[in-house]
C-alpha cells in the first residue's frame, strides 16, 4: 500500500511537505575500554564526564527533538499534570486487565475498544480540568480543543492493544505534550508482570529536565558496538514494501547483534531504550501519539532520535530510529539506504499530518 497526497485524512488534519533526505556521516566516539554498566571502578564523576562529552558530540551530528522549553507553564507544573493524567488512564486499564477474558474474538475486541475509550475519557478529564485551552490529539477521539494553543497533547490511552487483549506484558498508557510542535513533557505508564502479578512503572521526562522511572533518573546504555547490542523493532498491520523492508532489516540485525525483539508497543520499546536495557528501536509508519512521549524519554536519558533515513525527526514523521546515541550512525549504515530505497520506489515518507491551524516550529 503506497501512501500519497491523495490519502483521505480527517478534515482537521493537513499534509505537510518534507525537505529532501539527508543521511549523516559516520560518527566516531572515544569510549572507555572494558567498560560495563556494573564496573564499579569507573566513578560516577567519570561517567558524567563521558556522557557530557558524548552528548555534546552527538548534538552536533543529530539535532535535538525536544522543545527548547516548556513555554509559559513551569516544567514541574506541566509534568505533574501529565503524570496524573497517565496514571488516571492506567488505573482504568488496570481494572480491565484483571477482568476474565472472553474466549470469543468479539469479546476480546469489545474489551479492548471499551478500555481504550474509557482510558482516554479519564485522561481527557484530567487535562481539561487543568488546561482548558490546550489542543488534544487522542488516538480514539481525534482533535479536541483550541488549535491556536501552543500546546498539543498526544494521547495513546492503550499502546499495545493486542498484547493487552492477550494479557501479554508489553502495553502502556502514553502521553506526550508538544510545545509549538516539539516534545516538552511526557509520561508513560508501562504494565509489567503478567496475569496474577500485574504491576506498573512510571516513566516521565521534561525537555531539558532529564528522564525518570519511578522517580529515579535513568540513562541509556553505554554499549558502543552493534555486536553487543540488544535491539527492538516493530511492524505495522499493512504487509507492504515498508513491512517487507523491515523484515529484511530484522534478519540483518539478528545476524550481527545479540538479538532483535518485537514487543508490540512503541512507547514501551522507547522507554526500554531510555532505561538502558536495550540499545535501539526503529519502526515505520507510527503516529504522533505513538512517538511523542517515547522520543523525549530517550533524548532526556542521553540517547538520540532521527528518522530512519537519518534526517531530523519531528513527531509528525512516518519513521523513527532511537538509540543510545553511540551506535546510532552504525545502525543508519544499514537502515538509511534501505529507507532511501523505499522512497525511490514511491513510498511516501513526507510528514504525516498535524492539526489544522496548530502552530509548530518545524
Amino acid at each position: 500500500m503506497v501512501f500519497s497526497a491523495s490519502l483521505n485524512l480527517h478534515p482537521m488534519f493537513s499534509l505537510l511537505p518534507r525537505s529532501s533526505l539527508c543521511t549523516p556521516n559516520k560518527l566516531s566516539l572515544a569510549f572507555p575500554q572494558n567498560y560495563s554498566n556494573n564496573n564499579r571502578n569507573w566513578s560516577s564523576i567519570s561517567r558524567r564526564a563521558y556522557y557530557t562529552t558524548t552528548s555534546s558530540l552527538l548534538s552536533e551530528k543529530f539535532p535535538k527533538v525536544g522543545a527548547q522549553s516548556t513555554g509559559p507553564i513551569a516544567p514541574a507544573e506541566l509534568i505533574e499534570v501529565v503524570k496524573s493524567a497517565a496514571q488516571t488512564g492506567a488505573q482504568v486499564v488496570m481494572d480491565a486487565v484483571n477482568k476474565p477474558r472472553n474466549i470469543t474474538y468479539k469479546g476480546l475486541t469489545d474489551l479492548v475498544t471499551e478500555t481504550d475509550k474509557m482510558s482516554e475519557a479519564a485522561i481527557l478529564e484530567v487535562v481539561k480540568k487543568n488546561f482548558k485551552d490546550h489542543l488534544i490529539l487522542g488516538e480514539e477521539g481525534g482533535i479536541i480543543g483550541d488549535s491556536a494553543s501552543d500546546y498539543l497533547w498526544c494521547i495513546d490511552p492503550l499502546d499495545g492493544t493486542t498484547n493487552f487483549a492477550h494479557g501479554y506484558p508489553s502495553f502502556a498508557v502514553s502521553i506526550g505534550v508538544l510545545y509549538r510542535g516539539s516534545p516538552a513533557a511526557a509520561s508513560v505508564v508501562e504494565f509489567v508482570g503478567g496475569p496474577m502479578c500485574w504491576n506498573t512503572r512510571i516513566f516521565s521526562a521534561t525537555a531539558g529536565g532529564g528522564a525518570f522511572c519511578n522517580g529515579q533518573r535513568i540513562q541509556v546504555s553505554a554499549t558502543d558496538q552493534v555486536e553487543r547490542s540488544l535491539l527492538v523493532t516493530g511492524f505495522g498491520y499493512d504487509h507492504d514494501d515498508a513491512w517487507s523492508t523491515n523484515i529484511e532489516l530484522f534478519k540483518e540485525f539478528t545476524d550481527v547483534s545479540r538479538g532483535v525483539r518485537r514487543l508490540g508497543a512503541a512507547a514501551v520499546d522507547m522507554c526500554h531504550v531510555a532505561l538502558g536495557i536495550v540499545e535501539a528501536y526503529w519502526e515505520y509508519r507510527l503516529k504522533p501519539w505513538d512517538m511523542a512521549a517515547g522520543v523525549l524519554m530517550v533524548e532526556e536519558a542521553g540517547g538520540r532520535v532521527t528518522r530512519m533515513d537519518g534526517g531530523q525527526f519531528c513527531v509528525f514523521d512516518r519513521s523513527v530510529l532511537v538509540s543510545n546515541g553511540v551506535i546510532h550512525s552504525k545502525l543508519l549504515e544499514r537502515i538509511g539506504p534501505a529507507t532511501e530505497k523505499l522512497v525511490s520506489k514511491g513510498i511516501d515518507f513526507s510528514l504525516w499530518y498535524k492539526p489544522e491551524g496548530y502552530r509548530a516550529d518545524l
